[in-house]
Order: C-alpha cells, then sequence, then structure tokens
C-alpha cells in the first residue's frame, strides 16, 4: 500500500534561521581572521533585541554589533513597521573566553591527534531519489522557498512579500519507495498589510503562490520530478489567515532549533546537535558533515540506493567510538552492512583534524550553510572579502565540499565495483 512522507523547510527570515546566520556570520569572521578560532557562539533574536552568548578562543576580535547588524540588514529587515530592523534593534553580547577544561581537551602538539570537542553522535544520510541525493520532501521545500525569497527581492511579480516563511511539502511514495505524486504543499508567508479585505488579500497571495512561485519551482526540476505536480495537489497558502506580524517580533528565535530542517527533513537520523555557531572542532558540525560526505558518495559508487551512516565521539579522543551503516536493505555489493562499515573506516579518516583537513572547514564557508539547509547544496569556489573594526581580509574558499563525490572512486575500488 502506498504512503505519504513530509518534509518542511524555513526560510532566511524565519527567526531560528536568523539566529543560525548571525552566529555563522560570527564564525565565518573569525575563522578569516584566525582560521584557528575556537568558537561556540547561540544567539537569540526577539522583538528589537539581538542577544548574542557563547565561548570563543581567537586572536582576533570583532565587531560583533556591526556584524549582526548586517547580517539582519542581508536577511530582509530594514523596515522599522517590522519591530525588529537592522539599524535600530539592540544587539547585547554575552560572548566570553572558552574553557580551558573544554580546550585542553582539543589541542594537541601534533593537529592529528586532536581531540573531538564533544561526545555524540553524528549521522549522515543519501539517496538515490533525487540528483542531489537528498529526499525529494526536503529538496522541494527548500526550492520553494529559495524561489520565494527570489521573488520578494524582484519585488516585482510579488510586491507584498516579507522575510519569514515556511514550506510543507508531502509526497505518496509506492510500496517500494518511488515518489508517485506530491499530495500537498503549504505555504505560509509573511506579507505587507496590502488590502483591508482580508479574504481579498489571502486570495490573491493564494493565486500568486500557485500560478507564480510554483511553476517558477518546477522549470528548475528534471522532467520525472515536474510530473509529479499534477492538478490534485491540496495547497494550503496562508491557512491560518493574515500573517503580517511575523520574523523574530512574532516569535522569539535561537540557534540549533531547526536541525531536522538543516538536514534530512525527518528522512534517516540525527544524533541532536546543532550546527550554526561552531567551529569544526566541534563534532557535532564537523562529524555531520563527513557522514552526509561518506553517504553519499557511497550512493553515487553504486553501493546501495540508500545509506545512513553514523559516527560517535568522546570528548577528547582521536578516534572515533563506533561507525554504523544501514543500508536499508538496498545494498547492490554483496557484503552485510557490518562489513561496509568497516570498509569505510579503512578508506576515510574519520579522526577530527583529518575531517577539518579533507573538507577544507577550517575557512568562512557557514553562513552559506545557516539557511535553506546544510546538505545537498552545490559546491564551488569563491572568493569572500570580510571586513572588521577597519581591517578587511580577502578569502578564497570552497563551500560545501561535504557534497563533493571526490571519493567515489576510492569506494569503487575498495568495494571492486
Amino acid at each position: 500500500m502506498s504512503y505519504l512522507f513530509t518534509s518542511e523547510s524555513v526560510s532566511e527570515g524565519h527567526p531560528d534561521k536568523v539566529a543560525d546566520q548571525i552566529s555563522d556570520a560570527l564564525i565565518d569572521h573569525f575563522m578569516a581572521f584566525d582560521p584557528q578560532s575556537k568558537v561556540a557562539c547561540e544567539t537569540l533574536v526577539t522583538t528589537g533585541l539581538v542577544t548574542l552568548a557563547g565561548e570563543v578562543k581567537s586572536n582576533a576580535y570583532l565587531d560583533v554589533q556591526q556584524i549582526a547588524r548586517d547580517t539582519i540588514a542581508k536577511i530582509g529587515y530594514t523596515k522599522s513597521e517590522y519591530q525588529f530592523d537592522a539599524k535600530s534593534c539592540a544587539v547585547i553580547s554575552a560572548i566570553h573566553e572558552q574553557s580551558d577544561d573544554i580546550n585542553r581537551g582539543v589541542d594537541r602538539e601534533d593537529p592529528m591527534q586532536q581531540g573531538a570537542g564533544d561526545q555524540g553522535m553524528m549521522f549522515g544520510y543519501a539517496t538515490k531519489e533525487t540528483a542531489n541525493f537528498m529526499p525529494l520532501a526536503l529538496d522541494l521545500s527548500h526550492k520553494i522557498l529559495q524561489v520565494l525569497a527570489e521573488l520578494r527581492r524582484e519585488n516585482d511579480s510579488i510586491t507584498y512579500l516579507r522575510p519569514d516563511a515556511k514550506a510543507q511539502v508531502t509526497i505518496e511514495y509506492s510500496d517500494d519507495n518511488v515518489p508517485q505524486r506530491i499530495d500537498s504543499i503549504v505555504v505560509s508567508t509573511q506579507h505587507d498589510d496590502f488590502d483591508s479585505n482580508d479574504e481579498v488579500m489571502l486570495k490573491k497571495i493564494k493565486e500568486d503562490i500557485v500560478s507564480i512561485l510554483i511553476p517558477r519551482v518546477k522549470e528548475q526540476l528534471a522532467p520525472n520530478l515536474q510530473a509529479l505536480f499534477t492538478e490534485d495537489i491540496t495547497y494550503h497558502i496562508n491557512p491560518t489567515g493574515k500573517f503580517v506580524i511575523g520574523g523574530p517580533h512574532g516569535d522569539a528565535g535561537l540557534t540549533g532549533r531547526k536541525i531536522i530542517v538543516d538536514t534530512y527533513g525527518g528522512k534517516g537520523a540525527h544524533g541532536g546537535g546543532a550546527f550554526s555557531g561552531k567551529d569544526p572542532s566541534k563534532v557535532d558540525r564537523s562529524g555531520a558533515y563527513a557522514t552526509r560526505h561518506i553517504a553519499k558518495n557511497l550512493v553515487a559508487a553504486g553501493v546501495a540506493d540508500e545509506i545512513l551512516v553514523q559516527v560517535s565521539y568522546a570528548i577528547g579522543v582521536v578516534e572515533p567510538t563506533g561507525i554504523f551503516v544501514d543500508t536499508y536493505g538496498t545494498a547492490k555489493v554483496d557484503k552485510t552492512d557490518g562489513e561496509i562499515a568497516k570498509i569505510v573506516r579503512e578508506i576515510f579518516d574519520m579522526r577530527p583534524y583529518a575531517i577539518e583537513t579533507r573538507l577544507k572547514l577550517r575557512n568562512p564557508i557557514y553562513s552559506d550553510t545557516a539557511a535553506y539547509g546544510h546538505m545537498g547544496r552545490t559546491s564551488e569556489k569563491k572568493q569572500v572579502t570580510f571586513s572588521n573594526a577597519g581591517r578587511q581580509e580577502t578569502v578564497e574558499v570552497e563551500t560545501f565540499t561535504w557534497e563533493k563525490l571526490d571519493y567515489v572512486d576510492k569506494v569503487k575500488a575498495a568495494f571492486n565495483i
């Protein structure tokens, strides 16, 4: 019997994502001016207020207030009527020095002996369901909101959009786990109060989402995925009604509250640790990126159609405490999941410093990850300039390195594919 599966995404203007983007903007500036910085930074946003807290060990001094304001302005909170805007909001910093008790477990004279920055388990997942090896419902939810943000910035065909938004997609699957059709799409978008008649206003918003946004999303998809958009889709557009009050004024936001949006939309598994605001010595972040890299390369190499990879660490200990693989019965090689995990450990060095080096994680690459997912994105090389307290630093970086299929040949050789 067929079944339904749902994933959601939230926009860059969602209060939790505002917090994530501020935290990761701070990480990027620390990385740009001192790549060896150790940072764990949390952000709270609410009406007219940003609060920064956390621990830092760095040779760089940052104007954290200006970085927060620049990030808020880039997102689009630039009007006083939002009751949260870049120029007028208060920014309070309670960032302090990192604990020596934590640092002594991480730093080593030999960098390759660097211990994990915390205990815990991290998961990576990949599936052949989409070209970027991501679950389809989440991938579509991200795309809907990315296009919505494009339309907001164009301010042409749709002129009333505000930054806060959420999307949700429900897919019908066959018994053999193949997407059959899109069952429903939910879009809730913040908007100007552009008509005194709420019914007229909501009708206009729904018409624009269905007739302008959805076709633009479809244009970005392969023909087999376009075919899933049938006339039978149920659309829920701003289903609670008017959505004028939103963003941090409508709901407080915190770093790390959208970890399922950040990863696989409920597919696979999650170890519970957030990413944003953490430098790569924190294995919550680097371990999750490394396991995604493994899972994606294994699926791309033909080891299985769907793979979950878990790694676990003890704080201050160099080698992982365990590596686990689940192929969900889709393995294409004559090996058990345990045997696959053993080979994975031989191919991929999962010591924390080895991960940092392999994936080039001590670079200012994190702001791009803080909205629309850390996984399933496109790796690119680019130059980025950072300004701080009258000083500028231009850095050449490679983003989303964990999405590269650079280990496919090694995997094929190891598995005789």
